[in-house]
């Protein structure tokens, strides 16, 4: 099957996820990737999440690692415990797109418009690394397929951080300010390295499936007043990136819409708002996106369907395959 025939977002078309899973664990005592997490192990979580995202995701275990039965590409390290380097290594050799997402297996909460926005700076660079709290984020960035003799070099000198890697090669830092769009607290680079860790992120996604499943419950003020129907009823906020951005001028702007609105008639509102967007960003008859341009609705889910429904509240990104910081 043709790698884009389903998965064609202009970001991750061309890109691989690599999970790696071969770490000791020694802090935790027992296997991470094997922790409950929901009703799955916990690398079963992360690679359906992934799945969602990538065409191909790849694995990267111990030799002799016990794992449970995944819809990935799994492989296994040639030496044992080499450090991330080795894992990154034996990932890039394996995937089969030319970009590479390497992240770990104790990251539970994939943001897939921050990993998308991170593929998307790879096209004049070899490295794409977050820089989140003073500190590089080697295990959720995006590794070019020709830096791999690079890192084989690494191997064979002993030196298994990635971070000697970054000034020999192209590498684009992804500054903090960045990343707070797609994730204002950072929940990307919360890894668990001890059973402390895991209870806290246990709870703590737990605790947003609860929010996310629970109905609203809306209660009428005794001093409301009735809305003529003419007045607009869905109030969302449309953030642009990239292309979209530099055509446009701006990074943001709030569109007032009818009750019952959907993606068109944002794209619609848009296009009368921003002309130029128009035949370059926005379909001639303003109900969808051009190719090689991408709608997330709040974080959380590309969304292609010009039919789909906006709620008051929503942040819609509009993102391009050329998005810039």
């Amino acid at each position: 099957m043709d790698r884009t025939s389903q998965h064609s977002d202009p970001f991750t078309a061309d890109a691989s996820a690599v999970v790696l899973a071969g770490g000791k664990s020694s802090r935790m005592g027992s296997a991470k990737a094997l922790l409950p997490f929901g009703n799955e192990p916990l690398i079963a979580h992360i690679v359906r999440a992934l799945n969602r995202i990538f065409a191909e995701t790849v694995v990267v275990a111990a030799p002799g690692q016990e794992m449970p039965e995944l819809p990935v590409k799994l492989v296994r390290d040639e030496v044992a415990y080499q450090g991330p380097v080795g894992g990154i290594c034996y990932g890039l050799k394996a995937a089969d797109g030319e970009f590479s997402f390497v992240t770990s297996c104790d990251v539970a909460f994939v943001n897939s418009p921050l990993i998308s926005y991170l593929i998307a700076q790879s096209s004049e660079h070899d490295v794409v690394v977050p820089y989140w709290q003073d500190r590089f984020q080697p295990l959720h960035a995006v590794y070019r397929r020709s830096v791999l003799p690079l890192l084989e070099g690494q191997l064979e000198r002993g030196e298994l951080r990635p971070v000697y890697l970054f000034d020999k090669v192209r590498t684009r830092t992804v500054a903090e300010e960045e990343i707070r769009r797609f994730d204002p607290q950072g929940l990307s680079f919360l890894n668990m390295n001890t059973p402390t860790d895991y209870q806290e992120t246990l709870a703590r996604w737990e605790k947003r499936q609860r929010k996310e499943t629970a109905p609203e419950v809306v209660t009428p003020s005794p001093f409301s007043v009735p809305v003529a129907s003419s007045v607009p009823s869905v109030i969302c906020t449309v953030e642009l990136f990239g292309a979209a951005r530099l055509l446009a001028k701006t990074k943001e702007l709030s569109l007032a819409l009818p009750q019952g609105a959907t993606l068109a008639d944002v794209y619609s509102a848009l296009a009368a708002k921003l002309p130029i967007l128009l035949g370059r960003v926005i379909s001639p008859d303003r109900t969808n996106l051009f190719a090689g341009y991408a709608c997330n609705v709040n974080g959380l889910n590309f969304v292609r369907a010009p039919t789909a429904k906006v709620n008051s509240g929503d942040r819609i990104f509009i993102l391009s395959a050329d998005a810039g910081g």
